[in-house]
């Protein structure tokens, strides 16, 4: 079986990647899995700056899922360069470095400083994250999207990857703007907004208030959200939202995804995603497909 995929220029040796901000820079993770057979590892979000996030709380989990509003806590592009990535690039797998910013300068500025390092595979904006100020609204508006991605692609040359939030009225043609600008690939979806209450104290949960909803929840949406972009752009999709089994993995490659994050499954199950890779061969087999490409996009229209 040929597990690989090919995402524009960024060729995977499988397409099981672990989401940004579920697998901290991985050095917690190292006892635990096998990170070399891992796709891609995608360590948090990093931005100019530190950030120590947003106040307590800040996880609570729901009834198919978990809402948090971490607020982008990061040790900044200076720390993740001279500590984090090289310890990063020696893992024997392809590295994906997520940078979230508050202006397109931000944006351009962290891309041209992480893709000009040694080991970094491709840059993922994180155009879409909710719990910040100001942190989708790249993700909201299909011109500001169309603009950093596009700044961005000519501040690099290693792939782009556009992460896109599921919060808004057309995703399809916030993933045509990505495209547009020049993104190698778009990831869908990040989180959606939601809100848990304290009815006795009546006051939200989180400290942050709203917060991002992940988990089995909203796998539905995420598949209706790469349904409707596969339909709409010739650049691969990365599936992400309540993956955690096999038959999720294969439910987003049919339905036009080319590879896949695995998130909220990470906290119960930090060996999920070996054992996915483990058990992809056969259920290819039982398809009749011979390799990942012969699936991806067949669902029936």
């Amino acid at each position: 079986m040929d597990l690989s995929t090919t995402l524009g220029r960024l060729h995977l040796k499988n397409p099981i990647m672990v989401a940004s901000g579920t697998f901290g820079y991985a050095r917690e993770m190292e006892g635990i899995v096998d990170v070399p057979r891992l796709g891609a590892v995608l360590p948090k979000t990093i931005t100019a700056e530190p950030r120590i996030g947003n106040a307590p709380w800040r996880t609570v989990e729901t009834t198919a899922g978990l809402l948090n509003a971490i607020g982008l806590d990061n040790d900044g592009v200076d720390t993740f360069l001279e500590h984090h990535l090289p310890y990063l690039r020696g893992l024997g797998t392809s590295v994906i470095v997520s940078v979230a910013g508050r202006t397109e300068d931000d944006f351009v500025q962290l891309a041209a400083r992480v893709g000009s390092q040694a080991g970094v595979s491709a840059i993922e904006l994180n155009l879409s994250c909710p719990n910040v100020s100001g942190g989708i609204d790249f993700g909201t508006n299909a011109e500001s999207c169309r603009s950093v991605v596009a700044a961005t692609r000519a501040a690099t040359e290693v792939p782009i990857l556009a992460k896109l939030t599921p919060n808004v009225t057309r995703i399809a043609d916030i993933a045509k703007a990505a495209a547009d600008g020049g993104a190698d690939a778009v990831c869908l979806i990040n989180t959606v907004l939601g809100i848990a209450v304290d009815w006795r104290k009546r006051k939200p949960m989180l400290g942050n208030g709203m917060g991002g909803l992940s988990g089995p929840a909203i796998k539905p949406i995420a598949l209706r959200c790469v349904h409707q972009v596969a339909s709409a752009v010739d650049i691969p999709i990365i599936g992400i939202g309540g993956i955690a089994t096999v038959d999720d993995v294969m439910q987003f490659l049919v339905t036009g995804a080319s590879a896949v994050q695995i998130g909220t499954a990470n906290y119960y199950d930090p060996t999920v995603s070996t054992r996915l890779i483990d058990e992809l061969p056969a259920a290819l087999q039982e398809i009749g497909a011979s390799s990942i490409a012969d699936c991806v996009g067949t669902l029936a229209r």
